[in-house]
């Protein structure tokens, strides 16, 4: 039988006895199996969307830190921009160039402590001095010219043992040659003493051969003064020979030359820091094998530290001049491998400056380049001034800590 209709016309509609409130019929229940169908389909569309969302977020992120980073240095340029810019230098003047001293932090001394240390100034200028360059010094073994001279004056003994025989056999020969002719003697003793000095006069000639050879040898190993010298016996290969001296072979630079013989050098003992005298003798009659260079002979005092077979820096004048301002050995200090020496800034401040040594004078004397004439610099006590900054930069680090 069928329902009575509610006023106004609206009946309700049952489904599995469940009624919506505003009088609708509410959907009914999906069956069991339809759900368990629907639950993996729908998590799997769910996980697909989501790993495509993965990459969507990462894009959007890079996105927004790109914006980010524009907008935070679009805010830097704004702020400089509004800042008030800082006043700029005239252009019409000329600021003061930066030199490797100007970074070393100056000594300051009260005039009281710079009379206790006894330091002492003075203005140095600049003036032409000769150019020197920088070449390679060798000591050599002169074995061999003791081994030529001793050679040389055997030989001479010889060639006088020679002609002193052949005066005897030459005597003889006479004597005997007038007793034949006067029928004295028979004629065979004359043959004999003649044949007596003619082996004699064999005797000389190898004698002064080998005479001639040794002191052409002697020249061709040596040069000709050197060579002269072994042949004479000169004083100068005496004091070679007797190690009063060493002979000392510098080698230039692969082509550099001199506009005039060098009549002196300077050497660095490798044994200590003070520069040596060389004496010029003559060229060389080789060069280096290891320089290629144009090569001349040097004596060296035996006392110099110097040994053979030792190498050592050479300075030998190039014949030009250049202008420099001299500095004496007293006012350069080394450290950290360098030579330096210290500028008046001021009345009671002094600055390290570095300088280059390449063109030393004397035994520990230089003249340099990079030193502006008229500078003050120190000339005692400069040691003082590098135990002081020395000081100074322990103290600072120890605030620092």
């Amino acid at each position: 039988m069928r329902d009575q209709a509610e006023p106004g016309g609206a009946r309700p509609r049952q489904h599995g006895g469940v009624t919506r409130a505003d009088n609708r019929e509410t959907d009914a229940l999906p069956p069991v199996d339809f759900v368990n169908k629907l639950v993996p389909t729908t998590a799997n569309r769910l996980m697909a969307l989501t790993e495509t969302s993965r990459h969507g977020i990462a894009v959007a992120i890079c996105l927004l830190a790109l914006g980010a980073g524009a907008w935070a240095v679009t805010g830097q340029v704004r702020r400089a921009a509004a800042e008030p810019q800082p006043n700029k230098p005239d252009s019409g003047r000329t600021e003061p160039s930066r030199t490797a001293s100007s970074d070393q932090a100056p000594v300051k001394l009260t005039p009281s402590q710079q009379g206790q240390i006894g330091l002492e100034t003075s203005v140095v200028e600049a003036a032409p001095h000769p150019e020197q360059f920088r070449a390679y010094g060798a000591v050599l073994d002169i074995s061999r010219i003791t081994e030529l001279t001793n050679s040389y004056a055997n030989a001479q003994a010889q060639l006088q043992t020679a002609q002193a025989k052949l005066e005897v056999a030459k005597s003889a020969f006479d004597r005997t040659k007038n007793l034949v002719d006067s029928a004295a003697l028979p004629r065979k003793e004359a043959e004999t003493a003649e044949g007596t000095l003619r082996t004699d006069k064999a005797a000389l000639a190898a004698a002064e051969s080998q005479l001639r050879t040794l002191a052409a040898t002697a020249q061709q190993e040596w040069g000709p003064v050197i060579g002269r010298g072994i042949v004479e016996r000169s004083p100068a290969v005496v004091r070679l020979i007797e190690r009063d001296q060493f002979l000392v072979q510098v080698t230039l630079p692969p082509g550099v030359s001199v506009t005039e013989t060098p009549r002196t050098a300077l050497a660095q003992a490798p044994t200590r820091n003070a520069n040596i005298d060389l004496q010029y003798i003559s060229p060389a009659t080789r060069t280096d094998p290891r320089i290629q260079g144009l090569s001349y002979f040097f004596s060296a005092p035996g006392d110099s530290g110097l040994l053979p077979g030792m190498n050592t820096t050479v300075y030998v004048p190039s014949g030009t001049t250049y202008e420099g301002v001299f500095i004496e050995d007293t006012a350069i200090v080394r450290w950290q491998g360098r030579s330096w020496v210290y500028l008046r800034v001021s009345p009671d401040s002094f600055r390290r400056h570095p300088i280059s040594t390449d063109q030393p004078v004397s035994d520990d004397d230089y003249v340099v380049r990079d030193i502006p004439s008229g500078s003050e610099i120190v000339v005692r006590g400069a040691q003082v001034l590098l135990s002081e900054e020395a000081k100074s930069e322990l103290r600072s680090g120890d605030d620092n800590d």
